[in-house]
């Protein structure tokens, strides 16, 4: 297995890390274990999760993955594994997290909160890479990264990432970090795929500039890659065909925007380009969003243990210029299918 550094910090990932949204809503305990087993058995080291999950996010459910992966911990060594979680993001944005009242802020009070929270469901005394779920559009970003300063040299944090960002918020923390001699963000964990290459307008070279890797999530576009939705039929409960018949018009919104016109047309393109190259789309997905040099580690979830063995085959997989050339082009026919 080949390892990669998480910008300039001393975490040293597996280029897969096992997301786990799905534990305790998709997939129950006894499943999330076997899925957890498979990737720890085959030397995955990097497991990411958030005080939200699973998805959908709900008040009933929320912090229940946290519970599912600390019981699943008790057993292991702790320092075998690199654990990432997450600070719910702000009410002020694009979503109302549905924990502490609906007030949640990236502020010293909602950041101890979350963080005591977590390492109390997961079982451990610290978490190895800390990150914002999503931007605070209100309280400065000085606030937030003072705290999270002083829970790194307490030692209930090693290093700290963002998530769901933009290049102007990225860029702004990390000067933020230099000029007040604080600690940095080392990672910004954003949604990349082949459907969805927006990263690389401008993120890619900050990172690139900086030192800041991508953690992506989502390299299959939530499923939509393995070409399960271009069947004549929705394929029953999956994510997307729940929140398109959810009456949550958010959910709604963000089902269209993975699976619409183009997507679907981006796929039955990429699907044909890896039949021609003899390779499962779901494998090759995998391998590209892996093949950045500004990557550290790809984010992948799945709901059966199974679904795991053509992802895994990505790491020894490498896409030759010409394939690359083809993939390329799907792009330029159909920009942003995601919007």
């Amino acid at each position: 297995m080949q390892y990669r550094y998480i910008g300039k910090s001393g975490l040293r990932v597996t280029p897969i890390c096992l997301g786990t949204m799905t534990f305790g809503s998709f997939c129950d305990k006894k499943e999330s274990f076997r899925i957890m087993d498979k990737a720890y058995e085959f030397g995955i080291n990097f497991f990411d999760t958030a005080e939200l999950y699973p998805v959908p996010p709900s008040a009933h459910y929320a912090g229940l993955t946290e519970e599912i992966i600390g019981e699943w911990l008790k057993d292991k060594q702790r320092d075998s594994l690199i654990i990432a979680s997450k600070v719910a993001g702000a009410a002020n944005g694009w979503f109302v997290p549905p924990i502490r009242h609906g007030l949640t802020a990236i502020d010293r009070f909602h950041i101890t909160k979350a963080l005591d929270a977590t390492l109390k469901r997961l079982k451990t005394d610290y978490i190895d890479l800390y990150q914002v779920h999503w931007p605070d559009m209100t309280v400065p970003i000085e606030e937030s990264l003072f705290v999270l300063d002083e829970f790194i040299r307490a030692g209930k944090i090693r290093y700290i990432g963002t998530s769901n960002d933009s290049a102007y918020g990225l860029t702004k923390a990390n000067e933020i970090s230099k000029f007040k001699n604080l600690s940095r963000f080392q990672s910004i964990q954003n949604n990349f795929s082949m459907l969805n290459r927006r990263f690389l307008d401008e993120l890619g070279n900050v990172c690139k500039k900086e030192d800041i890797s991508l953690l992506p999530y989502s390299p299959l576009a939530g499923g939509v890659l393995t070409g399960k939705y271009n069947q004549k039929v929705l394929p029953p409960n999956a994510r997307f065909t729940q929140y398109l018949n959810d009456p949550n018009p958010r959910m709604h919104t963000q089902a269209q925007r993975f699976v619409n016109a183009n997507t679907l047309n981006s796929v039955e393109k990429y699907l044909e380009i890896a039949k021609k190259h003899d390779v499962n789309l779901t494998t090759l997905a995998t391998a590209w969003s892996m093949s950045f040099d500004f990557i550290a580690s790809t984010i992948i979830g799945v709901t059966k243990a199974e679904q795991l063995d053509v992802i895994f085959d990505a790491l020894e997989y490498k896409i030759s210029d010409e394939l690359n050339q083809e993939l390329d082009r799907v792009h330029q026919e159909i920009l942003y299918p995601m919007g």
